[in-house]
Parts: C-alpha cells; sequence; structure tokens
C-alpha cells in the first residue's frame, strides 16, 4: 500500500512536467520556423484584421512570412486567398496581373494573404503542410521581391 501513495504522490509532482513539453503540432511549426530562418525568410506572428467578406476567418494572430524588397520605387499591392486559387484585392476584384498569378498559382491554399508594401513582401500562412511547401513559399517571395 506504501509503494502506491508514494507512486501517485510522485506522478502528481512529475505531472506538470508533461504539460512543459511541446505537442507534435507545436513542434513541427517550431521545425518549420527554424527551417524559414535557416532558408533566409523572416517569420513572425502578426496580428490581423480580416475583411470580412472572406468565407472563413484566417487566425488572429497569423503567422507572417517576409522578405524584403529590392526595388525602391516598388508597386503596393495586397491580395486574398478566398478559395483555392482565387485571388481578390480588397475591392473584391480577381488578380488580373498574369505575373503574379504565375506565382500564386504555386502557393498551397492555406495561404490567406499575399501583401507587398514600400519595403517588403509578406505572406500569412496558416502553417501546415510539408518542408518543401516553404521552399515553394520562399522561390513566390523572392520572384516577388
Amino acid at each position: 500500500m506504501t509503494v502506491w501513495i508514494v507512486l501517485s504522490i510522485l506522478a502528481l509532482v512529475l505531472s506538470p512536467l508533461a504539460w512543459l513539453r511541446p505537442s507534435r503540432h507545436q513542434s513541427g511549426k517550431m521545425a518549420l520556423r527554424m527551417e524559414a530562418r535557416r532558408i533566409g525568410l523572416g517569420m513572425q506572428l502578426a496580428p490581423q484584421e480580416w475583411p470580412h467578406w472572406l468565407p472563413e476567418e484566417p487566425p488572429s494572430p497569423c503567422a507572417q512570412y517576409h522578405r524584403p524588397r529590392r526595388s525602391e520605387r516598388a508597386v503596393c499591392w495586397v491580395y486574398w486567398q478566398t478559395t483555392p486559387g482565387v485571388w481578390l484585392n480588397q475591392w473584391r476584384e480577381p488578380c488580373e496581373d498574369a505575373q503574379l498569378m504565375a506565382q500564386f498559382s504555386t502557393l498551397p491554399a492555406n495561404v490567406f494573404k499575399v501583401e507587398a508594401a514600400q519595403q517588403m513582401i509578406a505572406l500569412y500562412w496558416g502553417e501546415r503542410g510539408e518542408p518543401e511547401i516553404l521552399q515553394r513559399i520562399s522561390a513566390v517571395l523572392k520572384a516577388l521581391a
């Protein structure tokens, strides 16, 4: 009987340590983020206010992968992916730029937004998928920068 009491007390004391260990899902995200850093992408969790017209509201904060832009007179734009392969701007007009659509077509379905600001190009992603998706994302950001 004493053995069972000691074991249960030991389990009670050690159980919070199991909570500190990251889950498989969290470990997978951490691995993707480290791989992104390794290939030269910046990553941060950025709070977002998503347009009300999106079919499903993406998470906020959302994972933002970004790269600096090279051009000083770069054109600024923002496109949201409403359904896989359908990219709309803030006025819900479809993307008609063939060069952008060629790049967007290589992105996974869980990319929510691609934004080109004056200083950087950013992509907001749900972080689901294999590490080779990260290579495609990096190639798109590099091509658009």
